[in-house]
This record gives structure tokens, C-alpha cells and sequence, in this order.
């Protein structure tokens, strides 16, 4: 593998921390907003419309699980906020298209009501979510403490990361570190050791409203960065590594507790298996101060095809 020097990597980390600050935090977070604003479309129907760029780019999973969880809600009481949600990523969205959003009202009880919202694209089901919501309610209560774990800044900046990285050839380093709405700061167990783990702190770049609505749909959002690379930790592989495919299957996650997105959490995530071209994943999602405020778990595809040695 090849190494990169330190003047190297200042140029890359200069370039990316460039194109990274060339939207303000407040128009990022205006933008993540507007991807949760649905047109109603008719009755428990949905729409968000097509971006204006000539680029064909793939729709990033977390955002479709945050507006699937956003058309649910907009069909149950406002007494009841969601709790869990279930979801298969069937083909891959084009952020070309508009997407429609079909929620079916399957159950309502005094406490609990459930959802299942339908998204297709082109007239094909790209996406489904069973959501479940609950009134708020008093019972016994307990959690896993928050592990030992390195502090927002004493762990890598996703740019550094990136700049770092000699699998990203320089010539991507500008699409690697396109704005995101999310300041990042990851830990990464070594690669190659026994262990599986690795963690993200994150944080909005700005402030969001009040609704907690809009902070469990950008938790959503950033629940389904990085998950899936932690199937390759024991492998010594990297979503980056030539000939590395990875793509998520399913989504899962568990709302705990209230929260704000723009306050420092962490995502704690470990695998225990992969096999079949399939990896499993986990993560606990915790406050800075060590509430445990949701978990996830994702199954993703994940095929390597170890490239040719030229001689």
C-alpha cells in the first residue's frame, strides 16, 4: 500500500477542509431540513421532488429512512412518537426522480400505532419501513453504560481521515468530502485485530429546531454512516479498498430516549459475523454524558474481488 508523506497529506487535508467549508453550517443544516419537508400528496401520500443536478447519483440510504419515518409520523396522533422502525432497501433511488411515499394505517391502539410506508420510484418499490410509535409511558428502566471511550477531540476529523487515506486517490479527495450537514470525529479499532469495533461522535453543524421529531429523523440520517464497515474491520479491508462493493440490505433501530442531534453523541458499532457475502451490524447510540438513546442494527452485502497482481 502506498504511503503518503506529510506534505501529501496537508495539500489533500487543505483541499478537502476547502470544499467541505464552501457551505455555510447554516445553509447544511437548512438543506437537511428540506430533505424532511414532504409534499402531501393526497391522503397518507407522499412526495419529495427531484434534485436539480445533472449528476446521477445514487440516494444515500439514511436519507430515505429519515423521510419514510417523517411520512409515518405525519399519520399518527401527536401524543405517540416513534420507537422503532424496520426497513429493507430493495433498489437503488436516483436523486433525478422524484420519490413517492404510500403510508398504510395497519394498527392504532390506545398506546401504540403502526405504520408501513411504501416508497417507489418510477413506478417500483425502491424501499419499505414498518414503523411503531408509542404514548408516552412510565416503566422500569436500566441501560449499558457507555463504554470507555476516546472524546470527540482526541479522535480523527472524517477530512483527516480521508486525507489520509492513500486508497483515495487524489483526484476524489473533492467528492470524498462533499458538505454534510454532520461534524464527524471516528475511531477505528486496528484493522486486521480480533476485535470489531469502531465508533463515530457526531454532531450537527448547527443548530435545529425544537421539534424532536427532526432530531429522530436526523438521527436516522446519520444512523446508516459507517455502519456497514464495520463487517470489514477483522478483514483488514475498508469501504475505500480496490475491489471492496458494499451496499445495506436491511435497517433497524430502537428510540430510547429524548435527544439533540445538535449536541455531541456517539455511535458505538461492532459486527460479530459475516458470511455469504453478508455482514451484521451493530450500534448504540449514546449522549456525551451517557444516556443510551437508540440502537441499530443493519445486515449489508459486502463482495470483495481481490484485484488481479500485474506482472
Amino acid at each position: 500500500m502506498p504511503v503518503l508523506d506529510d506534505n501529501h497529506v496537508q495539500r489533500r487535508l487543505d483541499e478537502a477542509l476547502a470544499h467541505r467549508d464552501s457551505v455555510s453550517p447554516e445553509k447544511l443544516i437548512r438543506g437537511l431540513m428540506g430533505t424532511f419537508d414532504l409534499t402531501v400528496d393526497g391522503p397518507d401520500e407522499f412526495t419529495f421532488p427531484a434534485k436539480e443536478t445533472t449528476a446521477r447519483e445514487r440516494i444515500f440510504g439514511g436519507q430515505v429512512i429519515a423521510q419514510a419515518l417523517v411520512a409515518a409520523d405525519h399519520t399518527v396522533d401527536d401524543e405517540k412518537s416513534i420507537h422503532s422502525l424496520h426497513s429493507y432497501f430493495l433498489r437503488a433511488g436516483d436523486e433525478t426522480k422524484p420519490l413517492h411515499f404510500r403510508v398504510h394505517r395497519d394498527f392504532d391502539g390506545r398506546s401504540i400505532s403502526n405504520r408501513r410506508v411504501v416508497v417507489r420510484q418510477d413506478e417500483k418499490v425502491i424501499f419499505n419501513l414498518t414503523a411503531s410509535f408509542q404514548k408516552a409511558a412510565e416503566g422500569l428502566a436500566h441501560q449499558t453504560d457507555l463504554p470507555d471511550l476516546l472524546l470527540p477531540e482526541d479522535c480523527v476529523g472524517d477530512m483527516e481521515a480521508i486525507a489520509r487515506n492513500p486508497q483515495i486517490a487524489d483526484e476524489n479527495i473533492k467528492r470524498m468530502s462533499n458538505p454534510w450537514p454532520f461534524e464527524m470525529r471516528r475511531h477505528r479499532e486496528k484493522d486486521g485485530s480480533s476485535g470489531s469495533r469502531q465508533y463515530e461522535w457526531l454532531k450537527a453543524v448547527a443548530p435545529l429546531p425544537d421539534d424532536p421529531l427532526m432530531h429522530r429523523a436526523a438521527l436516522g440520517f446519520a444512523s446508516d454512516m459507517g455502519l456497514l464497515s464495520t463487517s470489514m474491520i477483522p478483514h483488514n479491508l475498508h469501504w475505500s479498498t480496490p475491489g471492496m462493493f458494499s451496499t445495506s440490505l436491511d435497517h433497524a433501530m430502537w428510540f430510547h430516549d429524548d435527544f439533540r442531534v445538535d449536541e455531541w453523541f456517539v455511535y458505538v458499532m461492532d459486527c460479530d459475523w459475516t458470511g455469504h457475502a453478508r455482514g451484521l451490524n451493530r450500534g448504540t447510540i449514546y449522549t456525551q454524558d451517557g444516556r443510551m438513546i437508540a440502537s441499530a442494527v443493519q445486515e449489508g452485502m459486502i463482495r470483495f474481488n481481490r484485484p488481479t497482481q500485474q506482472t
